[in-house]
């Protein structure tokens, strides 16, 4: 179920700290992909939020496979 069919109150937001913690990568790289427009994020005064299931989603869009031979 993708953040936007589930009820606001019901939708878990993080930070791009957060984002960044669970990704295991960098601020600026969270926030490349936030205006790049690859991770959905709202807007809270100077801050940005993402939705957690948009990162959890885009994890498994990028997942890369590895060929077995």
């Amino acid at each position: 179920m993708a953040a936007g069919d589930r009820p606001l109150n019901e939708v878990k937001f993080l930070t791009v700290a957060e984002v960044a913690s669970v990704m295991r990568v960098s601020k600026m790289t969270v926030y490349r992909l936030v205006h790049s427009g690859h991770l959905p994020a709202i807007r809270v005064g100077r801050s940005f939020r993402v939705p957690e299931q948009a990162v959890h989603e885009y994890l498994r869009e990028s997942f890369v496979g590895v060929a077995t031979a």
